[in-house]
């Protein structure tokens, strides 16, 4: 999409095109704009029927208090509501921008079974952390007292940043480890900015290095330090790496140049965002901007992808899923936003092979039909015989989900135990691995999921961990006393 001058510089609810009359006029129009979006987040809250049952909270995987932080904001007490959603959850901003809501609290709002339309819960946890970063009312992570412990995190995304922050509270010292430049995971590289913007995560990770937590970024476990190595520096691991290893399409053409992984394409699309160097959008590998865009998959990875491609100016945007759209994984919201940005849904049908040789030029594809339900209960798809054609392509994202590493081969431990879908086996009483002391959350143990499920889990190991710790500190007393 092209950028209109003219909407370059607002100020005031207009649009002028020279930033001196913008800039002159700033103070005025963000105060009018947050006074908008005050009396909105207070009428929405103001919905609320403040249920016997909050089955919002209930289908929240942080069992967030959201109808008391509803109430609080109605009654214009920002910073309370902010305080009271901020113990439950150490991401509400970011929560609020991206969970899929319309599937878990606002799916499940009273007001929503009566036909009169969800409160917007998400917007409003935005609102009010968002106005809390403002005020200064978010609080510096301090240290606890010391307990002499260190702890190793393995993965900076979501769960791994919940935890360190919680050990690093409880007295801990605190090491996180990334294979990435920036901390963030797929928050920082695998959704778009216009969901999330970088600047909300970079704070998050800014306060967490403020408060002590030591950062290892470009670092692989595997190159540069081994497990059992990393068991050593420190008193007790974590991992949560998530899962990264995309899954793949077997069709005739496949490796064409021109046939792409999803992640690859987000990732330079959000380095670009940070401003770095992208070679690949440079020689246009990675960029779509005038192409004719097939994105294949029906998640909320393909959303990312299809909507990515609008905005980098692509000439038309296909997603491809093999199901119809009420069988489709992904959020129904992110779906209804696609197709007002202009993206065509082809709903049914399923690629068998790439086309193009020195370069993809198309996708065949054949229609698809829904049989019998398979083991999920979801109706499988068969193909319909003869309904074979072809979709011009210049660009193919294979957007099909992830599936875990090999993790005890990629970090040298043959005896970290895994599940037959790759998945960390643990001992869900203690949430710790085969191997002692090393300690798993997020989705390198749950499978690929939301971000919440995420922070949750991370939330979880810390108890566990914790009590670890304590009791590995008693022995080694009652040894240093012996």
């Amino acid at each position: 999409m092209a950028d209109n001058p003219m909407l370059k510089f607002v100020g005031k609810g207009q649009a002028y095109p020279d930033k001196r009359d913008a800039d002159a006029r700033a103070d005025d129009f963000l105060e009018i704009s947050r006074s908008f979006i005050l009396d909105k987040a207070e009428e929405q809250a103001s919905r609320c029927s403040q249920c016997g049952v909050p089955y919002c909270s209930t289908h929240c995987p942080l069992h967030n208090h959201i109808p008391d932080w509803l109430r609080l904001t109605a009654e214009g007490r920002l910073r309370e509501a902010y305080e009271l959603s901020n113990l439950t959850s150490t991401m509400p901003e970011i929560c609020g921008r991206i969970c899929p809501q319309d599937r878990l609290c606002e799916g499940n709002c009273v007001i929503e079974f009566s036909g009169h339309g969800a409160v917007t819960i998400g917007s409003v946890e935005k609102f009010i952390t968002d106005t809390a970063w403002k005020e200064g009312w978010v609080e510096p992570l301090v240290a606890g007292k010391s307990t002499g412990q260190s702890i190793g995190v393995i993965g900076a995304g979501p769960a791994g940043l919940t935890t360190a922050e919680y050990l690093r509270a409880a007295g801990h010292e605190v090491h996180v480890y990334d294979r990435h430049d920036r901390a963030g995971g797929l928050l920082t590289y695998g959704i778009p900015g216009f969901k999330l913007e970088k600047d909300i995560v970079m704070r998050r990770v800014q306060r967490l290095k403020d408060g002590g937590i030591v950062f290892h970024e470009n670092f692989e476990v595997g190159r540069d330090a081994t497990l059992e190595a990393l068991r050593d520096k420190h008193d007790a691991i974590l991992i949560a790496t998530g899962v990264y290893k995309p899954r793949d399409i077997r069709a005739p053409g496949v490796g064409a140049p021109g046939v792409v992984k999803a992640l690859d394409y987000l990732t330079a699309s959000n380095k670009a965002g940070f401003g770095d160097d992208v070679p690949e959008h440079a020689d246009g590998t990675l960029l779509a901007t005038g192409k004719n865009v097939v994105v294949i998959g029906g998640g909320d990875t393909a959303m990312d992808c299809v909507r990515t491609a609008i905005r980098q100016g692509a000439k038309s945007v296909k997603c491809l899923y093999r199901r119809d759209r009420e069988n489709m994984p992904g959020s129904q919201r992110e779906v209804a936003n696609a197709e007002e940005e202009g993206v065509e849904f082809v709903w049914l049908t399923a690629p068998i092979a790439f086309e193009g040789t020195e370069h993809v030029t198309g996708v065949k594809v054949t229609k698809m039909r829904l049989g019998a339900p398979d083991a999920s209960g979801r109706r499988a798809p068969e193909p319909d015989p003869g309904s074979e054609h072809t979709l011009e392509a210049d660009l193919v994202i294979k957007a099909l989900g992830y599936d875990p590493e090999e993790l005890p081969k990629l970090f040298g431990a043959d005896d970290l135990s895994v599940t037959r879908w790759g998945t960390l086996r643990v001992d869900h009483k203690t949430m710790m691995t085969s191997v002692d002391g090393v300690f798993a959350a997020g989705d390198i143990v749950r499978g690929a999921s939301l971000v919440v499920w995420a922070i949750r889990d991370g939330r979880d190991v810390t108890e566990h961990m914790h009590r670890y710790l304590k009791a590995k500190a008693k022995v080694a007393g009652e040894r240093v006393a012996a």
